[in-house]
């Protein structure tokens, strides 16, 4: 087949989203099919232009992947470095070179990639992607509607409110939940802009960071305990991965730099507590419509009670990432994943 797929854009998690596209393109690559790894805010060219059979000349208007950094990139600076100068979030030839594709494998993360506004936009233009569809991402992404989705169809949540920028409020007093308790922007991923508050004072200075990434917050209960993620594929669970930091929690740095974070799939848990896992990441996809693959994040507390933390609709695929890890525990290699997402999203169609 013929594939394009889609990276970078202009979401905090830029620089994971193309070190996923670098490693699903090479995948795809191996599986046999013609791949182009494209940037879907730098486009490919300078200009609109007729291509020609682009995939013919896949090596050449391939990305280059890169790395990731230890913070999230200036996503100002990635604006003022296009030369093509338009306020389209599409850059030059990506609308007209994902058309001409068999299917765009979808290596976005957080805004504008698993909010569900490109998917929205391929359902019009009548392009096949993988992953679920722009609704399912939409509630997902916006962690207040996934809270609501979540509580209706009975998953286990942490208690917590929300505030928007507009009606800020630094008084800790006025708040449901004690100390200490988590400071999170309402959408986006990879824990930006996540603080733990454990003293008064640094309540201010979580609002501050949280904010300067989403107009809306969520303050929860911090669930002190061990954290857990289970991904499920085509309605199955995968086996659980337990993920434990070596200093701090399991934020931006340490979900990507290699070493920082001991992952132990299958985790070392009671075959009940592993059921019980798999049971709620599985009604939480359900009950989301992530009917694809999805990663479902959760923390159990020192009482064995089980929360859901997000759902990600569109799960890492860096050499850090959970779900590769979760498949190679059931005998499922990165090659085979990245076919397997493919034909589960060709249904579909």
């Amino acid at each position: 087949m013929d594939i394009i797929v889609l990276a970078g854009g202009l979401s905090s998690e830029r620089d994971v989203s193309l070190k996923t596209g670098e490693m699903v393109a090479a995948s795809l690559r191996r599986n046999g099919h013609r791949v182009i790894l494209a940037d879907v805010f730098m486009g490919v060219g300078e200009k609109e232009q007729e291509l020609g059979d682009v995939f013919a000349r896949a090596d050449e208007l391939t990305l280059k992947g890169g790395d990731i950094y230890d913070t999230a990139p200036d996503i100002e600076a990635v604006k003022a470095s296009r030369t093509y100068h338009s306020e389209m979030f599409f850059g030059p030839n990506i609308l007209r070179m994902c058309m001409n594709a068999d299917i765009v494998f979808m290596a976005l993360h957080g805004a504008q990639g698993e909010n569900g506004k490109v998917q929205a936009a391929f359902d019009l233009l009548g392009i096949k992607y993988t992953g679920c569809d722009y609704l399912s991402s939409a509630i997902a992404m916006n962690k207040k509607m996934a809270k609501f989705v979540m509580e209706s169809v009975f998953v286990p949540i942490p208690a917590g409110t929300s505030m928007k920028k507009s009606s800020r409020n630094d008084d800790i007093a006025v708040l449901p939940v004690k100390l200490p308790f988590v400071v999170k922007p309402c959408s986006g991923g990879s824990s930006i802009g996540c603080s733990i508050v454990k003293d008064a004072k640094d309540y201010k200075k979580a609002l501050d960071d949280a904010f300067s990434w989403d107009d809306e917050v969520l303050i929860e209960e911090f669930i002190d305990g061990r954290e857990f993620s289970v991904s499920v594929v085509d309605g199955e669970a995968l086996p659980a991965i337990e993920i434990a930091p070596k200093s701090g929690f399991y934020d931006y740095k340490n979900k990507y730099e290699a070493g920082s974070t001991v992952e132990s799939c299958p985790a070392d848990i009671s075959p009940a507590q592993e059921a019980e896992m798999r049971r709620i990441a599985r009604e939480t996809a359900k009950g989301m419509g992530l009917d694809v693959y999805s990663r479902i994040d959760m923390r159990m507390d020192k009482n064995g009670r089980i929360v859901v933390l997000e759902a990600n609709t569109l799960p890492g695929m860096t050499p850090t990432s959970l779900l590769p890890q979760e498949a190679a525990a059931v005998g499922v290699s990165f090659d085979e994943l990245t076919e397997k997402i493919i034909q589960i999203s060709l249904r579909k169609y």
